[in-house]
């Protein structure tokens, strides 16, 4: 057994380890994970964030109408939850390469508590699920690679909820960032610790339903470095 291959099964109290994914690339290793000593943590996170989630009662959490709030506060009929779904323009850097490509977002929020409240608006918190697909990638260069990406996170999201047709917000995200170029000896599926952190604004179409226009910061961790990405969208959000 390499030194590499132990360091990977004793985790974070390996003795040597900075140089396995040097070693590993050259090798041609297709898959680069997470090391042992960030998974833990990410862990850690996700549980305790969908055991606070699944523990509260939205009702409880915050008031989600005007019946459950004092009176003269501001609180819009249309309830806990928000879904939206649409389009989004990526960009990515990583390996020594870069490449955008497009992709389908969907993400749904629940109403947690009202940090400011007033007759005119509120400062409401709530968390936030997301996932992104991206598709029809291309690295250019030669050889030219296809590339996909995908996301799946969750964190806060804000949002400054008004008597008028304009709602700005804002988010931040960590998760699981994961690219799939065409097989090669050195690249094929990477995944590795992703954040996204970004706002944008919703206009009221109806009561019940609004447009949204967002533009992220999208980072990823891949080769022991952060990479800095961009992604901009739009699409439709939809209350109940």
């Amino acid at each position: 057994m390499s030194a590499c291959e132990r360091s990977a099964d004793w985790g974070m109290f390996a003795p040597v380890r900075k140089n396995c994914f040097f070693q590993n690339f050259a090798k041609g290793k297709k898959r680069i994970e997470v090391p042992m000593e960030m998974r833990k943590p990410l862990i850690l996170c996700g549980a305790v964030l969908f055991l606070s989630l699944a523990s509260m009662s939205p009702c409880i959490a915050g008031p989600c109408s005007q019946s459950k709030e004092a009176p003269g506060i501001y609180v819009p009929e249309r309830g806990c939850f928000v879904l939206g779904v649409g389009y989004q323009y990526q960009h990515f850097s990583a390996f020594g390469t870069s490449f955008h490509n497009n992709a389908y977002n969907a993400n749904l929020t629940m109403h947690l508590f009202d940090w400011l409240t007033g007759a005119e608006g509120r400062l409401a918190v709530r968390a936030e699920a997301a996932v992104n697909a991206g598709f029809g990638g291309n690295t250019g260069g030669s050889p030219s690679l296809n590339a996909k990406s995908f996301f799946v996170g969750a964190g806060p999201h804000l949002a400054i909820e008004n008597r008028s047709r304009f709602e700005p917000w804002a988010h931040g995200l960590v998760g699981w960032e994961r690219f799939r170029f065409t097989q090669t000896a050195n690249l094929g599926v990477n995944t590795a610790l992703g954040f996204i952190v970004g706002g944008g604004v919703d206009i009221r179409l109806v009561p019940r339903a609004s447009w949204r226009v967002e533009g992220d910061y999208v980072g990823t961790h891949f080769q022991s470095s952060i990479q800095s990405n961009y992604s901009a969208g739009t699409g439709l959000v939809f209350y109940f």
